[in-house]
């Protein structure tokens, strides 16, 4: 009958942040080459090269900016910061029934900021503020 070793490896969850995919993937990057990273880090790292399409410094200029705002949640700036919306139909994807709960000059304001930071050289046109009747 053979012996088998039982190794169990213990990790503890030291604290949990919300971060962009541009911080994650300079975090991986610091791991090293890809060839020194194990399976589940050259996992994260090859989807990261792939969709993130901006400088973390540009990215946090972006969080700090939709922190600003004081009405988006943590998660709803990192997912905004994650996809960078071009378009009103791209920040209505990300923010789903929250959508509603924003004037169409706050919509303007995430968007200008968006652009402001990330494509200072390719402006979106916002939408028209909606007219409200009294």
């Amino acid at each position: 009958m053979e012996n088998k070793l039982n190794l169990v490896i213990e990790m503890r969850l030291l604290r949990e942040e919300l971060i962009t995919d541009a911080k994650a993937k300079a975090i991986v990057e610091k791991l090293g080459k890809p060839d020194d990273m194990r399976y589940e880090q050259k996992n994260a790292y090859d989807n990261l090269k792939k969709f993130v399409r901006a400088d973390p410094k540009q990215i946090e200029a972006l969080v700090e900016e939709l922190i600003k705002m004081n009405k988006l949640r943590d998660r709803t700036i990192m997912a905004i910061a994650n996809t960078l919306p071009e378009d009103t139909d791209d920040l209505r994807a990300v923010l789903h029934k929250e959508y509603s709960n924003f004037t169409t000059d706050e919509i303007n304001l995430i968007l200008e900021a968006v652009n402001d930071i990330i494509r200072p050289t390719k402006q979106i046109k916002p939408t028209k503020p909606s007219k409200k009747s009294d």
